[in-house]
């Protein structure tokens, strides 16, 4: 293998080194996946149109989220059970979000504790989570979180049951039992009994909470004063709802393409619910992004930041926080390349205007001369 000189170039590797299990895990989506391709597919649909001769000597990718200034919009999306893609799993990424100076968020189901994670050092961290059945569990995770020093809760909201994940089925995937959901270990809530399908269908619908409603947006605020993103909304209704209810920020996602299928692809529903939010609350996206110029194209229809998952959970398997250190570098490189030469020389500078879709009105030409 030669040298990597683009992110996806970390999944043929990461198959290569995983266990078939975790691989898929990581890897799948649900039913047909059709919605796993149209991730990737949708952003090839945007075109450039980038002006010219303007002085980019100088670029500024910084940027503030939520109050907190980071270096560049690229994040870490919440990903489970890292440390089966390689021993160091959540410390790991926790260090090179902080080197790259960026945002960490992590998941409920983390193979690392919220305790552990800060303990890596300084860094701004966001927590995913899911809401358990038993409210008190949620309640405890929460004050944990917040006394960690996590600085936003980011709640999973597209999950009242697992997608169908088919590769996890026939794997019968558990998690393996060298490790636990290290937030949930002292709770006898850590392992995940083997099943029939897939073991962790069976803890979600054994452990989560389907009556998860608009309500419970309400009720966390009142047990937290971390700032509430509400992750996967895909529609303008939702997105309206979510600023109605207090959220502070709106992540547009379709939990990796994992949930349900033929659903839009982020990046096709992101205008939708930019639009809804009329600037009350800021829009973030996640799902297919690989590329600079799928960061750019996602900032250009109203994002204010991205978050990337399975490119963490890839490079982590091959060459651990390197690697991840390396997707974030390679990211923030040929989204600043990208900036340059569509003349942007900084985040406000991106306009709708530097992109064009299929769903574009066709722009006034002038008048044609018989």
């Amino acid at each position: 293998m030669g040298e990597i000189t683009n992110v996806t170039e970390y999944q043929a590797i990461a198959k290569q080194k995983l266990p078939k299990m975790v691989y898929d895990y990581y890897a799948s989506g649900a039913e047909d996946e059709w919605t796993l391709a149209e991730n990737r597919n949708a952003f090839s649909r945007i075109l450039f149109r980038p002006r010219i001769l303007i002085d980019v000597s100088r670029i500024d990718m910084t940027t503030t989220i939520l109050g907190f200034k980071i270096s560049m919009p690229i994040m870490i999306a919440p990903t489970a059970m890292q440390k089966m893609a390689h021993p160091e799993g959540e410390y790991a990424t926790a260090r090179a979000a902080s080197a790259a100076g960026t945002i960490m968020t992590l998941s409920s189901w983390a193979t690392s504790s919220v305790e552990e994670v800060a303990s890596t050092g300084p860094g701004i961290r966001f927590f995913q989570l899911y809401v358990y059945r038993d409210r008190n569990v949620v309640a405890q995770l929460v004050r944990r979180a917040e006394r960690a020093g996590f600085k936003a809760i980011a709640l999973t909201v597209d999950t009242p049951r697992l997608g169908r994940r088919e590769a996890d089925i026939k794997n019968r995937f558990t998690l393996p039992p060298f490790l636990t959901l290290k937030n949930f270990e002292g709770l006898d809530l850590g392992k995940m009994d083997k099943a029939d399908d897939s073991g962790l269908a069976s803890y979600v619908a054994g452990q989560i909470d389907r009556t998860l409603s608009w309500k419970d947006v309400k009720w966390l605020q009142t047990i937290t004063s971390m700032p509430i993103l509400v992750k996967g909304v895909l529609t303008a209704e939702d997105a309206r709802i979510a600023v109605q209810s207090g959220a502070a920020g709106i992540i547009v996602s379709n939990h990796g393409a994992r949930q349900l299928d033929y659903v839009p692809a982020t990046i096709m529903a992101l205008e939708e619910v930019v639009k809804a939010a009329q600037g009350r609350v800021p829009v973030f996206l996640d799902g297919g992004v690989r590329r600079g110029t799928d960061v750019f194209k996602a900032l250009a229809l109203g994002a204010s930041g991205i978050f990337i998952g399975r490119p963490v959970v890839f490079s982590l398997a091959a060459e651990g926080e390197a690697g991840v250190r390396k997707v974030l570098q390679m990211l923030r490189e040929e989204f600043e390349l990208t900036m340059a030469l569509s003349g942007c020389r900084s985040l406000s500078e991106i306009t709708r205007n530097h992109i064009v879709t299929d769903w574009d009105v066709p722009r006034l030409l002038p008048p044609a001369r018989l």
